[in-house]
């Protein structure tokens, strides 16, 4: 365990540095069409892919990408780690997330968050910041983008159980569009509030989309029966993987 704890720290170290390098090159898109600045967050989020697998030894597989739809889309994710933030917008095109007001408030970052055309809300709001993203996410759905959501809300740690939240639904009753449910077990290797990246497979699969037009209590039904079936499935194999690296699942990937 001391080598990993030295492969984080490594990791940890280079971490800044490499977003600091990023953001340097992504200020000149600033003035550039929205596309030239998600091109380097790509950019970014494939060196720390690369960082991963070199210093942490953490291979990345991507499963069933010849499912995901082209156009307009909801891709409804699992969250157990910071890494599905900085690596799913990979595959879509015209990606966006809902985030935090006070993020664009961040000197420089900020500036990217506006640039790319994020959805940000005051959370203290309630559910009229709830309608208000509802409102938004249709809005930039009808203009072709695809809206990259966690249906729990939060990042949960591999085993929790599982806490839908039913503003997942009016979004995709209001859009009419298909929905991409993803299921992954990044949680057993960049775990949540932990300082720690171990080692093994992190596997990212996307499922059978779901057409719209679904009765809004289906879509809920069927959508976290997809995501935490696979889910569940994917966490048992990194774990029975980390058991065979260390005899054990390491208790920081399961907190």
């Amino acid at each position: 365990m001391v080598s990993i704890f030295l492969r984080s720290l490594v990791f940890n170290i280079l971490f800044y540095p490499v977003f600091i390098f990023w953001a340097l090159v992504a200020l000149p898109t600033l003035a550039m069409p929205r596309n030239a600045l998600m091109r380097v967050a790509n950019w970014w989020g494939q060196t720390n892919i690369l960082l991963m697998r070199v210093i942490c030894n953490i291979r990345v597989e991507y499963r069933g990408v010849e499912k995901i739809p082209k156009g307009p889309l909801i891709v409804a994710a699992k969250h157990q780690s910071m890494w599905e933030t900085i690596s799913l917008l990979h595959f879509f095109d015209e990606p966006f997330f809902v985030l935090k007001r006070e993020l664009r408030r961040i000197p420089i970052f900020g500036l990217f968050l506006m640039k790319a055309d994020m959805v940000a809300i005051d959370r203290s709001a309630g559910r009229r910041a709830l309608m208000q993203v509802v409102r938004r996410a249709s809005e930039e759905v009808k203009r072709g983008r695809q809206f990259v959501i966690f249906p729990e809300g939060t990042r949960r740690p591999p085993g929790a159980p599982p806490h839908y939240k039913a503003g997942v639904g009016l979004i995709y009753v209001d859009c009419g569009v298909p929905c991409l449910p993803v299921a992954l077990n990044s949680g057993l290797f960049w775990p949540r509030n932990s300082f720690m990246r171990y080692p093994g497979t992190l596997v990212v699969e996307f499922l059978d989309p779901l057409p719209p037009g679904l009765p809004r209590d289906e879509f809920l039904s069927r959508v976290e029966t997809a995501i935490e079936d696979a889910t569940n499935r994917l966490v048992a194999a990194g774990e029975a993987e980390q058991a065979q690296l260390f005899g054990r699942v390491p208790q920081a990937a399961k907190a």
